[in-house]
């Protein structure tokens, strides 16, 4: 079955909008959060998770100056198995907290290698 992977990325002229959620809102968050998780455990390969520090490799010294981190353009990967990237979709779409104002989740497939 195909594999797709999902960006959280953050929209030009998005960001985090609001405070942070109180303790009770967390809650919340997370049982809809386990509840999508329990609905689709058949489609989520890899949970993936926030990005953190990296570098950059190449087969040259890396260029001088302030490059942009991946990290400010993608906040989070999973990879979801789907039998068609309109699943896919859906099953980013219904994940709590992913696709919200300000962010979006970019689906594009795996190939395998061959």
């Amino acid at each position: 079955m195909p594999r797709y992977l999902c960006l959280q990325r953050t929209l030009p002229g998005g960001g985090r909008e609001g405070g942070k959620p109180s303790p009770a809102e967390m809650q919340a968050m997370y049982a809809k959060f386990n509840d999508w998780r329990e609905k689709f455990q058949k489609n989520l390969s890899d949970m993936g998770g926030r990005l953190g520090a990296g570098r950059l490799v190449t087969s040259q010294p890396a260029p001088d100056g302030p490059l942009v981190e991946v990290k400010e353009l993608v906040g989070g990967y999973m990879i979801v198995t789907a039998a068609t990237i309109e699943e896919a979709i859906e099953v980013a779409r219904h994940c709590p907290g992913l696709v919200r104002p300000g962010s979006g989740v970019e689906v594009i497939e795996i190939h395998a290698p061959g």
